[in-house]
């Protein structure tokens, strides 16, 4: 570099000072665990208030970052493995999955879900009961929506809160299994579990 260029920069530059504050984050922090279930392996996630906004199956490294990216965009920036905030919610899915549990006391929240995702999870809470069934087509026509099915398919499919919003509980018009994030293997064990205890 020229000696006349190293001026002009030194000259530009000498009234410019590093910023060198902490950056401000909005938001708050997310606790998270991931949590081997007999169901399968399970990423919880609470708010600092132990509001539940996730509980996805997480069954390698590539779901369990998705589901952390989604938390980081939608939620907050600060998405720490704090397994102690947890505790609430993975006592209660240990009863539950134990026969011993048929609803759960923690709060909810679906800020990972759409809209009409939101309106399908909360319709299927309120029409399906413990050890209840239904198919596709009732929860569309529950939601307004009779020609739907599919549609609440892909959002039952994309369910936040598996297990404590229980999409496991929806089966085909012909009652075959379908699909469910954690497997066919997965849903069968919960609806045999209902069955049982119900």
């Amino acid at each position: 570099m020229s000696e006349q260029l190293e001026r002009v920069l030194e000259e530009r530059l000498s009234g410019f000072a590093p910023d060198v504050t902490a950056p401000v984050l909005d938001g708050e922090d997310v606790a998270y665990a991931v949590e081997d279930t007999a169901v399968g392996r399970l990423l919880l996630a609470v708010r600092a208030d132990g509001v539940v906004l996730a509980s996805s199956f997480a069954p390698d490294t590539a779901a369990e970052d998705a589901v952390l990216a989604r938390l980081a965009t939608r939620v907050s920036p600060r998405v720490l493995r704090r397994p102690g905030r947890t505790d609430e919610v993975r006592r209660e899915l240990a009863e539950y999955l134990a026969g011993r549990r048929r609803s759960f006391e923690v709060r909810t929240d679906l800020t990972l879900a759409g809209t009409f995702q939101a309106s399908v999870l909360g319709a299927l809470v309120e029409a399906v009961p413990y050890g209840q069934r239904t198919t596709y087509g009732a929860l569309a026509r529950e939601v307004g929506r009779p020609t739907a099915s599919r549609a609440v398919g892909a959002a039952l499919g994309a369910n936040p809160l598996c297990v404590l919003l229980p999409c496991h509980r929806v089966v085909a018009a012909s009652g075959a299994l379908t699909g469910y994030a954690g497997g066919l293997e997965a849903k069968q064990l919960l609806l045999e579990l209902e069955a049982r205890a119900a």
